[in-house]
């Protein structure tokens, strides 16, 4: 493909609360095997995107850990391969990212040493598969500035998340909104962009020299009305894991039948690092009905409607209902969890008992098993 990567994952985030202490969104598991940050990294490599540009920095070491190794994705090529950038000291310049454009200022030698036309930038805290070679085609198709993904949510959606965009009958974008208080429009931006890389750094460089350093706020918005801005709808499935509750719901809509075959089971494929690990055992006294249960666990109790990802022990009598349970945790005997998060490598005492009232509840318990 005639194009680069980018992905941002370096942000942090307050609506993840307890989740993100301990990591960065791009680095939420999702669906039992997989993270945030696979999705974003399939879709390039299934685009033939060669070179790709992951900008980490807050928490970002699991993240790190993660992309280890760019075989997964099938990066490790001698033309091109999977390029890790964390904020670094320099002559120049002493601070972290202080936005996504000022990630991508920092790291603006990448993007001029090389040759491809176009860059695809696109964040690491979203779930879906698309082909970002059909976006190029509408991006040179309306000679457009920039194309920015974008999604019709239902009528009634909370868009306060989003950017929220209105266009006019050809797809440019006419006004352009980030995060509002309350909006009348539904089409929200996908935060994935297409822009030709002259240009792009170009604008970069303006925003530097302003000492401005949202790409958003920067660029779309300030720019809408004098670059040609246009949105390309999609109509498959997308979802943001940048909240608790939108967290939660992204995982569960793995449950469903249609949702599961879309993305386990049609080309192309979602890749992630794989870990050697046995397949999951299910004891004398298991019930397992609808859920999703990754390698390395082992299941004394009942599990419903929920998900366990991988290495969780499940005790005796113990019930789980409409949760998600992350990697490593142990299940104490005749604990009983519903409508909650379980944090990775938590101890969940025996007897326990958590139930998420008003929402989902974010269970983290003192680690026992690693205290030294």
């Amino acid at each position: 493909m005639r194009a680069i990567g980018i992905v941002l994952a370096g942000g942090s985030n307050h609506r993840m609360r307890e989740l993100s202490n301990k990591r960065a969104v791009a680095a939420m598991p999702v669906a039992g095997s997989y993270r945030g940050i696979d999705f974003a990294l399939s879709n390039m490599s299934n685009s033939h995107i060669q070179r790709v540009a992951v900008l980490t920095q807050y928490n970002a070491r699991s993240l790190n850990e993660h992309l280890s190794s760019s075989k997964w994705w099938d990066f490790g090529r001698k033309q091109g391969g999977l390029y890790i950038f964390t904020p670094t000291i320099t002559a120049d310049n002493n601070s972290w990212y202080r936005g996504t454009a000022d990630s991508i200022y920092q790291n603006l030698d990448w993007l001029k040493n090389s040759h491809e036309p176009y860059v695809v930038i696109a964040s690491g805290d979203a779930v879906y598969k698309m082909d970002y070679n059909k976006v190029l085609e509408y991006h040179i198709d309306k000679k457009a500035d920039i194309t920015v993904v974008c999604k019709d949510l239902p009528v009634g959606s909370d868009t306060t998340r989003f950017g929220v965009l209105r266009t006019d009958e050809e797809g440019r974008i006419l006004e352009f909104e980030e995060k509002p208080v309350e909006s009348q429009e539904n089409t929200i931006s996908c935060g994935i962009y297409v822009i030709r890389r002259r240009q792009l750094i170009e604008l970069i460089e303006k925003c530097a020299q302003e000492e401005r350093y949202d790409f958003v706020r920067d660029i779309l918005i300030r720019y809408k009305n004098l670059k040609r801005i246009y949105a390309y709808r999609t109509a498959d499935y997308w979802n943001s894991i940048s909240s608790v509750e939108s967290y939660y719901e992204t995982n569960m809509d793995f449950l469903k039948a249609d949702v599961r075959k879309y993305f386990f089971k049609t080309y192309p494929d979602v890749y992630s690092k794989v870990l050697d690990l046995p397949p999951a055992k299910y004891n004398p006294g298991s019930d397992v009905r609808n859920s999703l249960v990754a390698s390395g666990c082992i299941v004394n109790g009942v599990v419903e409607n929920s998900i366990l990802f991988k290495k969780v022990f499940v005790g005796n009598n113990c019930v789980i209902k409409n949760s998600i349970i992350l990697n490593e945790v142990y299940i104490g005997d005749n604990t009983y969890i519903e409508n909650c998060i379980v944090e990775s490598r938590d101890t969940i005492r025996a007897n326990s008992r958590y139930v998420g009232e008003n929402g989902v509840k974010i269970v983290v318990e003192k680690n026992e098993r690693y205290v030294l």
